[in-house]
């Protein structure tokens, strides 16, 4: 299907400059010279990326931005702007612009934008195409990403931007977040995407099978070792590797790793003769990447190679706002031919839940309710039963259950304001709850700020 990129510019010959650049890309051009024709043709029909001139005549660039983010939220916009005018792409990028050029641009930076540009639009609309393509066929991948925030766009437009590179990247995030998710949308927008893809995860295995299963290892480089066997990482040549749980890695085998990362030539275990691939990877850490070196389990050189591009992964208690639309993909991934309920109180009580298992919880709660649910309305029971657990008086004392959470949660915000020094958001990040959590509470209890 061709993708359709709009041109907003008042200069002829600037529109078709782009149009030739563009030319042969299975790309189809719409044009406008002014704002207020821009946004007439926009009202009739959505493109796939719009190139919007920052001074136009009439309703300016910022004013056509606006009024497109309010037709299509999630339209990607590259603003075109003349130097001297950066206060201006400042605030074009405050208001959804995906990204701006300065005129006179270079081509290969033009074409490179462009493309981050398609492929983010590309993610979206995966996101967006969930719910018809699972009334098309009713299966699911398990490979599409979810989620509406703000926090969640920025990594679509991140993966977009990383995917046509070659480069290294560094994924983190608590267990249960998504990363390997995220790095499956990285490899499958590559330019390699139709080339081997190999996972490791290295905390699976000792040092020694793990260098094996990594490199390979030649007939007799230890017993049992009968004939020559490939490495993942020779079988991954031309593709990607998925390094899962880098900072499990073996420091002695992290030394090999940052050398092939450099050279891109390493040696088969027990092998004498250098080996080359050609290999794009991809490593997960399932803790905070720095803190990792800090704590002696990721080599410093290691991680600066690594982290060419770093995607951290929210944990799901700072993303609650897609909570509920993770309930709905979970639902039609589990059971796509019934008809389940959720009532708002369901939903509201899980809102007030942290899910330390992050995405992986609720995925295998709302797997477990499916299964063992008696009807059509899907209620999360485990949290009811996690929060009576923690907060009953072991000995049978004051058991009414709504004080002693109210009891409980005033004294847990008033102790996290203190050790926070009354800083909301990091006491938020302490009682692991959502910043507006933690204000909506301060209220409810009639805590000072």
């Amino acid at each position: 299907m061709k993708k359709l990129i709009h041109i907003v510019d008042d200069e002829a010959f600037m529109r078709r400059n782009i149009i030739d650049a563009l030319t042969g890309k299975d790309i189809e051009f719409a044009e406008s010279n002014n704002g207020n024709e821009a946004i007439k043709d926009l009202e009739q029909r959505q493109p796939t990326l719009l190139l919007l001139d920052i001074n136009l005549p009439g309703l300016d660039g910022l004013s056509v931005l606006k009024k497109t983010k309010q037709l299509y939220p999630q339209l990607p916009v590259i603003m075109l702007t003349a130097h001297g005018t950066s206060e201006r792409a400042i605030r074009a990028m405050k208001n959804g612009a995906f990204d701006y050029l300065d005129k006179p641009f270079e081509l290969d930076e033009f074409l490179l934008i462009v493309e981050r540009a398609l492929n983010y639009s590309d993610l979206l609309n995966e996101v967006q195409q969930l719910r018809s393509e699972r009334k098309q066929d009713g299966h699911l991948t398990g490979n599409e990403i979810v989620g509406r925030s703000e926090v969640m766009q920025e990594i679509f437009k991140l993966i977009g931007k990383v995917s046509i590179s070659d480069a290294p990247v560094l994924i983190e995030g608590e267990s249960g977040t998504g990363k390997e998710v995220i790095a499956d949308a990285i490899q499958r927008h590559s330019n390699r995407q139709d080339k081997p893809y190999i996972k490791v995860n290295c905390g699976a295995l000792p040092e020694t099978l793990l260098e094996s299963e990594i490199f390979g290892h030649e007939k007799g480089a230890y017993t049992g070792a009968h004939s020559l066997v490939l490495g993942r990482y020779e079988l991954a040549n031309g593709g990607t590797i998925l390094l899962d749980e880098i900072n499990s890695m073996p420091l002695s085998l992290q030394v090999k790793l940052l050398r092939v990362l450099e050279t891109g030539n390493f040696e088969r275990l027990g092998g004498e003769k250098s080996v080359h691939a050609d290999v794009r990877v991809i490593a997960i850490t399932n803790s905070d990447a720095e803190g990792e070196v800090t704590a002696g389990h990721l080599r410093e050189d290691l991680f600066y190679r690594l982290n060419v591009v770093k995607i951290s992964v929210p944990p799901l208690r700072d993303r609650l706002e897609d909570l509920p639309l993770l309930v709905e993909y979970f639902i039609s991934k589990y059971s796509p031919d019934k008809k389940i309920v959720v009532s708002p109180k369901t939903l509201e009580k899980s809102l007030h839940y942290s899910w330390p298992g992050n995405i992986r919880e609720l995925e295998n709660t709302i797997r477990s309710r499916l299964v063992l649910g008696q009807d059509n309305v899907l209620s999360f029971d485990k949290i009811d039963a996690h929060d009576e657990t923690v907060t009953a008086d072991k000995h049978g004392n004051n058991l009414n259950f709504k004080e002693r959470i109210s009891n409980l949660e005033n004294e847990l915000i008033i102790v996290a304001l203190q050790k926070s020094n009354n800083n909301k958001a990091q006491a938020a990040r302490l009682l692991g709850i959502n910043r507006r959590l933690i204000y909506s509470k301060m209220d409810e209890y009639e805590i000072e700020h």
